[in-house]
């Protein structure tokens, strides 16, 4: 009997899609979310400049396929199963010929200096028009480096919660008391769903993939 072919760890684009220049830009996506891929091949796969070869669910993935892959750019998420943007870039450190990396994610400047620090090309907010995010991969290409403003007289660990709202606090307070989804609803008067798309922002913003990583970060802050 035939046996089926094992999964791919990453989706190989290279056949699929075509059309591209002479000499394109060899780009690489990493994303927890499905939609988002999509949505990036879509939009580079329109563009001549551009040659898509790899699409990655986790960190893992997309580091399985950089090693496989010659790639001149990569566009990360930063909150990711298995490897998150932090994991990718410090990863990327020790292997010659790493692709230079954009890290395209919905968290806030602290993110944008931790990823510069961290040796990432390029940062963009998904708050930005995603057209914007053609040219700044194609600057990082070209050897620049794009990011927003960025005060780097500031040290990063002034205080690692700051760009969180009040409410996103009070909940992270609630978090290292032990509170589940649940009780985090009862205390506040919310619906699950809503607990659940504020821990999702509070994740985002902090780096963190879940709550116990979200814990540590308040935890650290109050050693420190």
């Amino acid at each position: 009997m035939t046996r089926p072919p094992s999964p791919q760890p990453f989706t190989d684009l290279t056949p699929a899609l075509g059309g591209a220049e002479a000499n394109p830009i060899r780009i690489g996506f990493a994303d927890k979310n499905p939609l988002v891929l999509r949505g990036l091949q879509s939009l580079f796969g329109e563009d001549r400049r551009f040659e898509l070869v790899v699409s990655a669910s986790d960190g893992e993935r997309f580091l399985d396929a950089v090693a496989r892959f010659e790639l001149d750019v990569g566009i990360i998420g930063w909150v990711m199963a298995n490897g998150d943007g932090h994991a990718v870039l410090e990863a990327l450190k020790q292997r010659a010929g790493s692709p230079r990396i954009v890290v395209y994610t919905g968290a806030d400047l602290a993110v944008a200096r931790a990823a510069m620090q961290l040796g990432a090309a390029g940062f963009l907010s998904k708050s930005e028009p995603p057209e914007r995010l053609l040219d700044v991969v194609a600057e990082v290409a070209r050897g620049r480096m794009m990011f927003p403003f960025l005060d780097l007289g500031r040290p990063m660990a002034d205080d690692p919660l700051a760009c969180l709202t009040g409410r996103e606090r009070e909940l992270l307070e609630r978090l290292a008391e032990g509170l589940s989804n649940e009780g985090l609803a009862r205390r506040f008067g919310l619906s699950p769903n809503t607990v659940k798309f504020h821990l999702r922002n509070l994740y985002e913003k902090l780096g963190a993939a879940n709550r116990a990583q979200a814990v540590a970060v308040l935890l650290q802050r109050d050693r420190s």
